[in-house]
């Protein structure tokens, strides 16, 4: 019973992922690129401007990224975790927007 429960406890969060060889954290700004084959709101939201709010790892250790929309009049209800101003994708599905490019 003990091995059930220590299967489930709370994942330290994550503080940044890379992605084409850019670290996202909280802040950053992406291009969003839903992978074909969603829904609705996946054709709504490609190619919109976003905020990563938290990255979290799930149980599966699949890491998700959160995000609310840089023209979203709302977006700090999304840092508060009010829903439907949060969205989920994952490392795949974003294109980081704010990083240096090296100096030769």
């Amino acid at each position: 019973m003990d091995f059930f429960f220590r299967e489930y406890e709370e994942k330290p969060a994550l503080q940044s992922v890379t992605v084409g060889g850019v670290e996202l954290k909280k802040g950053s700004r992406v291009l969003l690129w839903p992978r074909s084959g969603g829904d609705i709101m996946d054709i709504a939201l490609k190619g919109k401007i976003a905020f990563v709010e938290n990255i979290e790892q799930d149980y599966e250790d699949r890491i998700h990224i959160a995000v609310t929309l840089e023209d979203d009049p709302g977006r700090d209800l999304g840092g508060d975790r009010i829903l439907g101003h949060r969205f989920f994708f994952s490392p795949e599905e974003v294109e980081p927007l704010d990083f240096e490019i090296p100096h030769e």
